[in-house]
Order: C-alpha cells, then structure tokens, then sequence
C-alpha cells in the first residue's frame, strides 16, 4: 500500500475535523472551552465518550492481547459496567449539585485548598502518562506505515499529530471535542466493523463459524478461578469497578464532557448508555482478535501482541482495507489525545492558576493563558512520547493500567475520605500521605513475591493504593465536633 495514499486520506480526515471545529467554535469563549456552555446533547457525550475511552490503545492492544490472556479482559470489562453506575449515581448528582467547572473543586470545599491541589496536580500527572502512552503507540504505528517512507523522524511525526490536534482544539475546546468525538467514534466503529467481517469472509466463516473456530483454539476463555492468579475473576471485577471509578469518575476529562450536560438525569442516561455501549464494542474488539490469529495462523503471519493488527492490516489485506484501517486508527487516536490536552489545560487552568477566580483579569487575557497553557501542554506531550518510545513496552495497555494504579490511587483515597467520613483534615500534611501512599505500593509490587508467595497483585494495587491514601488520611484527621488531632 502506498505511503503516499495513505497519508493523503490522513490529511482529508484532518480537513474534516478542521471544518467541525470551524462550525463548532464559533463564538467560543472559556465558558465553552471549560464545558461547553453546559449544553451539550448527551446522547452525542455518551457516543463520543466511547472513542474517547477506548483510544488506539483498544484498537490495537485488545485484539492483541487475545493470543496470551483469551477473553480474560472482558472480566475487567464487566467490573467497568458496576463502576459506571457508582458514577452515575454517586458522583455526578454530586458534582451537579455543586455546580463544579472542575471536579477538583470539591475537594476544596470538603478538605482543603491543600487537598484540592494535591487532587488535581495527581490528574494532571496520571492523564499526561496515560494519554501519551495510547498517543505513542498510535503514532508509532502511523510512523511505520506511512511517514517513515518520506525520511520523516519519529519525533516530527508527533509533533505534526500534536500540532494537528491543537488548530482544531484551540479555540472550542469541549464544545468542539463533543462533535469531534462523535466523528471520529463513527469511523472508529464502522473500521472495527468492516475488519471483522473482511477477515470472516477471508476465512469463509461466518460469525458462527468465526465463534467456534475462535473457541476451538481455546482464545474464547474469559473466566479464571485460581484466587492464586493476577486474572484472577473476582480480583478483576473490583479491580475494573474501580478503575472506572478513578479513571472515569475522578478524570476532569471524562467528567467535563459529563458535567457539559444540560442536567443531571440526562448526563446519567448519558453514562449509563456509554458503558452498555462499551462493553459490546470491547467484546467485538476480543472477537477481532480471535480471528486475527486465526487470520495470522492460516497466512503465516508471524507476529503477535500490538503488532498483529497492524501488520495483518496493511501487509496482508487489499489497499481499501488498509485505507479503512488507518482511518479507523487515527479515528481512535484523536479523541484521546484532544480530550486529553483539553481536560489538562482547563484543570491547570482552573485548578492550580485560579483562572475563574481572578475577576480582575478582563476575559482577553484570561483566554490568552489559557492558549499559552494548552501549547504548553502539546509540548508536553512531545516529550512524554518520546520516553516511551525509548521504553518501547510490547504491550501498552498492560502499562497504562499499571500508571493509573500508581497515580489515580491517592485521587481514590481522597474522594473516598471525602464522601465517607464526616471528618476533617491536617490539610498541609495531604501532599505527603498522597505521595506515600504509591511509593509504599511500589515496594509492594516489587517484592510482592516475597511477602505473598504464589499470590499475584495485579490491577487491585489501585485498591491497595486508595486504601492507604485513605488510612493515611484518617490518621491525620480531626472529628469536626471537637476539633482535636488525632495526630498532630
């Protein structure tokens, strides 16, 4: 397939997205750019949040992972579903009730200004790693398969997508990304959708035919019951509630297109839809991943993991659905990435500068930070990238989820201390908990072999890491009523 070809219909796509910005941003101002006027359709929100969640990462990484741990990932999956309605039901009628442009806000109001920085600063950390990892592993792959053939290095390559996703993200913001997503989540689907069936009709099965032949080589198992096992199916389930819990409830990006909503009851309808919606495409993406091994097995395709995909793509189809791939990639790529740097600008924004507070500011220069914040961020990202393409891990999803383990657990404590307990808080001594809360679970994890034997912590080290934050805060804690330390 030509380098050339492909790369012209990456420049279309752009132009398209291009023009829903232009129509979308129209009289923008940072009220839109923050959540979109709060008016946004939730059934558009709920659809778009399904690119958004998945990201290239899925694309590539699931249907990967099929040849090592089967459908074992769909237990997570099912955890994710009892997660989203702590969200819908807990959370949102929450932040509705505050009326919050940031979610971190409540932690202010709760615990502390100190509380309420350290909550933010550990998103803004966890997102930067986690949408620079899928960034990476989308661009690497477009970097193989298209730029490498015109001499352009790697680290251009990301420098063009990244400058790509600010022209069309600079001035909407989420009231641009809600319309974008939904594109870009409709190319993603239909990509997945015509993989699937082009692959059947290689193998001249139909879906039927594809299931058994996909069970028969053992890839359709998704329970394991040996407690011993990281996959292990009940460890999975919590782990996947709470990942939900953290990685959506307590994420400014996910919430700002939620929060973007006119009300409350539609931004649940939205929620609930989203995560239905979700589980059947993950499940899909685990069926194409069947069949590429099967695919891979019958043409002698020797490869495996995140490279399978894209090698049985665009080495071993007919141009039209290599085309149809690199559409569906970047498809998954963007709204990732743009939801991503605009959720890190308005929490930086808001969160550490104070944006909304400083009345003093007339709305051009506080529209002037704001830029100056979402190219900083860009470039940011550049240099994250960069780091993990010297890591170069075989399979990107596994580290994504071991980075949100590490940073969203002090998020998990703090919510949880919040909501459950009617206590208050040494706040200056929050930053210290919240950072020894993951640098204890590092050690656990590290030398988890020694302290459990055959034991395996997998996905829970999130739980585990809330769980001290949590302690760690209740140690340092006051009873509102008497006002003594317990500790001091």
């Amino acid at each position: 397939m030509s380098p050339a070809l492909l790369f012209s219909f990456v420049i279309g796509y752009f132009v398209l997205l291009l023009v829903v910005a232009y129509f979308t941003s129209r009289n923008s101002n940072n009220e839109s750019f923050f959540i979109g006027n709060r008016n946004s359709n939730w059934m558009l929100v709920a659809f778009g949040m399904i690119g958004t969640s998945l990201s290239g990462v899925t694309f590539v990484s699931v249907p990967g992972a099929v040849g090592i741990d089967a459908f074992t990932y769909f237990q997570i999956v099912i955890g994710y579903l009892l997660g989203y309605f702590v969200v819908a039901y807990v959370l949102l009628p929450l932040y509705y009730k505050l009326n919050l442009t940031s979610i971190y806000n409540y932690l202010q109001t709760r615990l502390g200004l100190v509380s309420y920085k350290t909550g933010a600063s550990f998103f803004i950390l966890s997102r930067s790693l986690g949408a620079t990892a899928r960034l990476y592993l989308v661009v690497n792959i477009l970097q193989e398969a298209i730029l490498s053939g015109f001499g352009i290095p790697f680290w251009l390559t990301t420098l063009i997508i990244l400058l790509m996703i600010l022209l069309y993200t600079f001035e909407g913001g989420v009231k641009t990304i809600v319309w974008t997503d939904t594109l870009q989540t409709t190319c993603m689907l239909v990509g997945l959708v015509i993989c699937v069936f082009y692959i059947l009709s290689s193998l001249h099965l139909n879906i039927s035919d594809g299931i058994k032949a996909i069970e028969a080589r053992g890839f359709t198992r998704m329970w394991v019951f040996d407690p011993n096992s990281k996959l292990f199916f009940l460890k999975q389930l919590i782990a996947g509630a709470f990942i939900t819990i953290t990685m959506t409830g307590l994420d400014q990006e996910m919430m700002q297109k939620n929060i973007s909503v006119r009300t409350l009851k539609d931004s649940q309808k939205n929620m609930i839809t989203f995560s239905v919606i979700q589980a059947v495409v993950v499940l899909l993406f685990l069926f194409l991943g069947g069949l590429l091994y099967l695919f891979a097995s019958s043409n002698g395709v020797g490869v495996a993991g995140d490279k399978l995909f894209p090698e049985v793509a665009l080495k071993h189809m007919p141009p039209v659905i290599s085309i149809v791939f690199i559409v569906a990639l970047i498809s998954a790529l963007f709204p990732s990435a743009d939801g991503a740097i605009t959720a890190l600008t308005s929490s930086f924004c808001i969160d550490l500068l104070g944006l909304k507070r400083r009345e003093d500011w007339p709305e051009k220069k506080r529209k002037r930070v704001r830029q100056v914040v979402h190219i900083s961020f860009a470039f940011l990202f550049l240099l994250f990238v960069m780091i993990f393409k010297w890591v170069n891990s075989p399979s990107m999803i596994g580290v994504i989820l071991k980075v949100a383990a590490y940073t969203y657990g002090p998020l998990l404590g703090l919510f949880a201390f919040g909501i459950l307990t009617k206590r208050s808080v040494h706040d200056k001594w929050v930053p210290v908990v919240a950072v020894a809360s993951p640098a204890i679970c590092f050690f656990i994890d590290k030398f988890q072999k020694q302290l459990f034997g055959n034991f395996e912590i997998g996905l829970e080290l999130l739980i585990i890491n809330g769980l001290l934050t949590f302690l760690g805060l209740l140690l340092l804690s006051k009873r509102k009523a008497d006002g003594a330390y317990l500790i001091h």
